[in-house]
């Protein structure tokens, strides 16, 4: 009896510590071996883990269900093999263990299905791009690929009819989604985002969905851990010149600058935000086609770079340079990337949430440093950035340093880089302030911030990083 009894408990928890592990399975796009990896980083038990989860709720979709079912499948086939040799109790508990493994294996076994379930819905949007015929836009970069979507599409919205892929719908399901979906008859211009993990994936992509224009933003340390190598980085997102007749690269970047000089079978439009010699430069404000200013822009919705890259699409496109320019000034920004906005209570709140890199970071410092008034407070509150591999702790001490000579106070969210933005603003006079989580930074920001001060909320981690 008594061991039915801790049978049943530990099966309890073990279905408790299973649904914890689905909703990171889920938040990290179903990758094989992505929940072990958390695993590692909770010392496998997942104690302060929730199952509902702030940031990324579990969503009961189909593939999860499916995954579900399969991981159960494996945990009784497991629990069923180890009772023949050990009692079912302790086979239990070492299930409870191996939960995240047995997860990750059932993402194995189950990513042929749902690419094979998937397939009819990337058909559908095969055929609809061959039956709408629109000019194809495909952006990919390490950062600035949302930003960049969103401006080209306004500049060409004015002109032209066009339609772009949503929010990050960048992978095979979610673009194929944003065609079947969103894309009407009748459309001049389809803007597709494209993203990847590893190699292979945008090219994949490129062939049902062919570019006739392919723009790459910049290449950073994003999603190290997964390529380990920033040359693999540009490799993967230099698949996107498939079929593109037109490429934009952002010469800014070494790497990028290197790409232009060796493409010699199609047209390459250079950008830059740094030197106006190039094909087209946005300079302070300032737009240079081919050497000439052609006009002023006030406000910019993105980074300079973005902004050149979207230009250029624009003329690519057939749009005058007066109209693109005009329009660049009434551009929106991307959600969540650099919003300003002010409060109530009389704070400069700058909302750079999402998918932060070490490039981005240093641009939204350099906002902060004239946002509020100049006798006001400025204060960072972010967990620092993440999937930058070896190179982690590195940037995002040299963030904390940089940081400090902008702010006063550095509020520190979480665990995952506590030490390394610690260790950075200790080289500087900011106070440092520790928050187990983001609502409680934001609490104290109500509390400690008034009239002309500014803050900067820079990353925001989903829960299941500690």
């Amino acid at each position: 009896m008594i061991d039915v009894a801790i049978a049943i408990a530990i099966t309890a928890l073990a279905a408790v510590n299973a649904l914890r592990w689905l909703r990171v399975a889920q938040r990290e796009h179903y990758l094989p071996w992505s929940v072990t990896r958390f695993a590692l980083r909770w010392r496998w038990l997942a104690f302060g883990l929730g199952v509902r989860g702030r940031t990324s709720k579990l969503a009961w979709t189909r593939r999860l269900r499916v995954l579900a079912a399969v991981s159960a499948a494996l945990y009784v086939g497991f629990v069923a093999l180890w009772r023949l040799v050990v009692p079912w109790s302790i086979g239990a508990l070492i299930e409870v263990l191996l939960i995240p493994v047995t997860i990750d294996l059932a993402l194995v076994v189950t990513a042929p299905i749902e690419r094979r379930l998937a397939t009819p819905f990337v058909r559908r949007a095969t055929d609809k791009l061959r039956a709408v015929r629109p000019t194809i836009v495909a952006i990919t970069g390490s950062y600035g690929k949302t930003s960049t979507k969103v401006v080209v599409a306004h500049l060409v919205a004015g002109t032209k009819s066009v339609s772009a892929s949503p929010a990050s719908f960048n992978n095979r399901a979610g673009l194929a989604r944003a065609i079947n979906e969103g894309l009407p008859a009748g459309t001049n211009v389809f803007v597709a985002e494209m993203g990847t993990y590893g190699p292979g994936e945008i090219a994949e992509l490129c062939a049902w969905c062919p570019p006739d224009i392919a723009v790459i933003t910049a290449i950073g340390p994003v999603h190290l851990e997964r390529f380990k190598h920033e040359d693999n980085i540009v490799t993967a997102k230099s698949e996107i010149f498939a079929t593109a007749k037109t490429v934009v690269l952002n010469v800014d970047d070494e790497r990028l600058a290197g790409v232009a000089d060796r493409i010699r079978d199609r047209k390459v439009v250079r950008v830059s935000a740094t030197r106006s010699d190039v094909d087209v430069a946005v300079i302070d404000g300032d737009v240079f086609v081919r050497g000439e200013r052609v006009g002023h822009a006030d406000k910019l919705p993105t980074a300079s770079s973005n902004a050149a890259a979207a230009i250029a699409v624009a003329l690519e496109l057939g749009i005058a340079a007066p109209d693109a320019v005009a329009r660049l000034a009434t551009a929106p920004g991307a959600a969540h990337r650099l919003e300003a906005t002010t409060a109530p209570s009389g704070v400069v709140v700058l909302d750079d949430t999402f998918n932060s890199n070490p490039a981005g970071a240093r641009l939204a410092l350099a906002a902060l440093k004239h946002a509020g008034s100049p006798a006001g407070r400025r204060v960072l509150i972010t967990p620092g950035m993440i999937e930058l591999g070896a190179r982690q702790r590195a940037e995002n001490e040299s963030f904390a340093t940089e940081a400090g000579t902008v702010v006063s106070v550095i509020g520190i969210v979480g665990k995952t880089n506590a030490d390394a933005l610690a260790l950075g603003a200790a080289k500087t006079e900011a106070t440092v302030e520790r928050f187990r989580r983001r609502e409680d930074a934001v609490a104290w920001v109500r509390a400690n911030l008034g009239p002309g001060d500014a803050v900067l909320y820079e990353n925001d981690l989903p829960d299941h990083y500690q």
